[in-house]
């Protein structure tokens, strides 16, 4: 008996990438034998390895709701962190490490690392910043590509909900984002170009695989892909959220994002194309200021302050989160991060505060492990 492919934005999941830390001086501390117990599969069944010995990824399961996906993020976490524990280590859940730097950190021996070193040289040897990536479920590669049209746009106030990383090598960048910058040196990175077409998709990918830039689709490091392994359409835009509350409020938006889409796609209404050039100074905007500034809509051509932009997309999504129950519990979230700031903002704070690089460390430590499951 055939089954027929589950709705666009029915399941999703996150993948969370951490710095691990000296749980005394909160420097960034090499764990090899951690890496290589990752690599093993002896550290918990949701742990992988990353490109440095100085970093660990945890993935969640394949989630329905909310609340599962709170709970998922919560033992991921803590499997995490206990696995950090174990090898004397802890994690630090933002985007860059506030005062250490890429000289701190060695690549992890294993062949696909290897290999990314061969490939991009020093760009793969300085990757001293991590990231959050949302998988959304997705029936087909013709409408990953449909709802990756669409949602280019809607990125840069996505990205400026989540900044983490306003301090990079010591020094106060003056982002909120700054992993976004450090990433897009890199050639296979940023919002990708409209496509059209599964079949255009797979060009573009054959194309960068002749050039030599890219191996295969996994290498596709866009702001927003279709998976290489999984029937998801991959957000990988977002700096590492210190609060769980914040990786789910950025998943609840990314999955209806995705939903709402698929339906006006499914409808065949039009797509709007705004040009490269914009989008990209729509994305640096947010990476500059998050929410404490004008954002760039580049659909309309304008600044707007933040809260109105992340207002308007909740406009947008807002008849899809009410029928599946989710309109409140996402308002809560919102107004919280508003009041709260992001992780950014706040490590802005403390350093102003105390003008102590390990306090801001400590911070990030304390607030990325405060798992209760509320």
């Amino acid at each position: 008996m055939s089954h027929s492919p589950a709705p666009a934005g029915a399941t999703f999941g996150v993948e969370e990438e951490f710095h691990l830390v000296d749980p005394a001086t909160y420097r960034l501390t090499r764990s090899p034998a951690l890496a290589t117990a990752v690599l093993r599969g002896e550290s918990g069944p949701h742990l992988h390895a990353e490109i440095t010995t100085t970093q660990l990824e945890s993935a969640t399961g394949i989630c329905r709701g909310l609340a599962e996906l709170r709970a998922e993020l919560v033992t991921t976490r803590a499997e995490a962190a206990g696995a950090a524990a174990r090898a004397g280590v802890r994690i630090l859940a933002s985007s860059t490490h506030p005062f250490d730097s890429w000289q701190q950190q060695d690549i992890t021996p294993a062949p696909r690392y290897e290999a990314m070193v061969t490939r991009w040289a020093g760009l793969a040897q300085q990757q001293d910043i991590v990231g959050c990536h949302v998988h959304v479920g997705v029936p087909d590669l013709e409408t990953a590509v449909a709802v990756m049209d669409r949602a280019r746009p809607y990125l840069p106030v996505l990205l400026a909900m989540t900044g983490s990383s306003p301090f990079h090598d010591g020094v106060d960048t003056g982002h909120e984002s700054y992993r976004t910058m450090w990433w897009s040196r890199w050639p296979n990175t940023g919002p990708p170009e409209y496509l059209g077409s599964a079949e255009r998709f797979t060009d573009v990918v054959d194309g960068l695989v002749a050039s030599g830039v890219i191996a295969d689709s996994s290498h596709l490091y866009w702001d927003l892909r279709p998976s290489s392994h999984l029937p998801t359409l991959e957000f990988r835009l977002a700096d590492v959220c210190t609060e769980v509350d914040d990786v789910v409020l950025h998943a609840a938006l990314v999955r209806s994002l995705v939903r709402v889409l698929a339906g006006r796609a499914a409808r065949e209404e039009p797509c709007p194309r705004p040009r490269a050039e914009l989008l990209r100074a729509a994305r640096w905007r947010a990476a500059r200021y998050g929410l404490e500034d004008l954002l760039f809509d580049p659909l309309r051509c304008e600044l707007v302050p933040a809260r109105v932009a992340v207002r308007r997309l909740l406009a947008e999504l807002r008849d899809d989160l009410s029928g599946h129950d989710e309109w409140a519990v996402v308002v809560d979230m919102v107004e919280r991060l508003f009041e709260r700031g992001t992780s950014a903002s706040r490590q802005r704070r403390t350093w102003l505060r105390t003008g102590d690089w390990r306090e801001v460390a400590a911070r990030i430590v304390r607030e990325g492990t405060a798992l209760e499951n509320r």
